[in-house]
């Protein structure tokens, strides 16, 4: 499957030609892996165009009314003259690739099979932090945690619709609202530092986005106040709130592990130098005021909206056992109205290992966040 003649002139460039049969193993491995996982795909295909060709088929465009035809996902709407209703509860449209989209959808605009492959309930990804792929990551990364546009767009995709507005009230860069830019969404996003607004707006000239709709306030406070955001929104509601909250004062502390094994700056990196950064905040407090945030903003989510929340729990110590979104999900899920529906981990593989606690203790490598899903009832 590999041409290993090549493949050692490419080593032999790196210096690396003595690990040849290492690297083949490895390549030969990973391509059968691969490889299987494709014949998987296509005979599953093959079984479904199988099974929909024994199917009752009519033409789209004249069985669906014009409200139908309207409400369409573009990439339907798009495929519309050779789109075919499949089956005869003539719910079902197919365009001429395959893809299929139910028109009893209301969430969202996905087909059938990307709905499926979203409810994972792990994300493995090595996004990189360089070059077209990264999403000007150059500009982004002066915040200590920026989120991934790309993870940011396919959350935003599955609880929302083209056009919907989706709401970040601790935007950070911007992860938030360039991932709504790139699927066709609107956003709103609130943050206590303009630096950060600012990083945002140049991240989305230097990518070509449409520049999403940020202030620069505490939003803790301005929540409270229901007629601030009520002028923003023009009166329309909130399908998603999408969250990366600075959650306790993590990144208020010194660092430790790597950090000290390797002589590196120990000093803290908070979001803000702010008081009134949760960031900044012990975590008794933060949950007191992060709860009240999250019955706030409720008030302009629409029914059956849903508010998807990021965190990472803290390492284990002595009897504490930080398990900080076990704390969210049991706090949140008392709240009137608000239904906690699952969760998601998310492997960040780009996150390098290091050997804590050798030879001595198990210390993990924390690669994970917990993306936290609930929604309004």
């Amino acid at each position: 499957m590999i041409d290993e003649k090549e493949l050692i002139k490419v080593l032999q460039k790196k210096n690396l030609d003595k690990y040849s049969n290492e690297i083949m193993e490895d390549l030969t491995c990973l391509v059968r892996k691969a490889l299987n996982s494709k014949i998987k795909e296509i005979k599953n295909k093959q079984r479904i165009i199988y099974n929909d060709d024994a199917k009752i088929h009519f033409n789209a465009k004249e069985i669906l009314s014009s409200k139908e035809l309207d409400s369409l996902p573009s990439w339907v709407s798009d495929h519309i003259e050779t789109a075919q209703i499949v089956g005869k509860s003539k719910k079902v449209i197919q365009i001429s690739n395959g893809k299929k989209y139910h028109l009893s959808n209301r969430l969202n605009d996905l087909a059938g099979g990307e709905w499926t492959y979203f409810l994972n309930s792990v994300i493995s990804t090595r996004y990189p932090t360089s070059g077209e792929e990264s999403y000007a990551h150059h500009i982004r990364k002066i915040h200590p945690s920026p989120k991934p546009p790309q993870l940011m767009e396919d959350i935003i995709k599955f609880f929302t619709k083209e056009n919907e507005i989706v709401f970040d009230y601790f935007m950070g860069v911007g992860g938030t609202l360039l991932g709504a830019s790139l699927c066709n969404r609107r956003a709103i996003g609130i943050d206590l530092s303009e630096k950060y607004i600012n990083t945002y707006k140049d991240a989305s000239k230097y990518l070509e986005l449409n520049e999403q709709k940020t202030i620069c306030a505490n939003s803790i406070e301005f929540l409270t106040d229901k007629k601030k955001l009520n002028y923003e929104l023009k009166d329309e509601e909130i399908s998603l709130i999408l969250i990366d909250p600075p959650y306790g004062d993590m990144l208020s502390r010194p660092k430790t592990g790597e950090a000290v094994k390797k002589g590196k700056d120990t000093s803290p990196t908070p979001f803000t130098s702010s008081t009134d950064d949760l960031g900044n905040m012990e975590w008794i407090d933060f949950l007191k005021i992060f709860h009240k945030s999250i019955v706030n903003s409720m008030f302009h989510l629409k029914q059956k909206g849903h508010i998807v929340i990021f965190i990472k729990d803290l390492q284990p110590k002595d009897k504490e056992l930080n398990l900080l979104h076990a704390d969210i999900i049991y706090r949140l899920n008392k709240i009137k109205n608000l239904q906690y529906i699952g969760t998601k981990i998310w492997a960040d593989q780009s996150v390098n290992l290091y050997p804590y606690g050798y030879p001595f203790s198990y210390v993990s490598n924390q690669v994970h966040q917990y993306i936290m899903i609930f929604r309004k009832e």
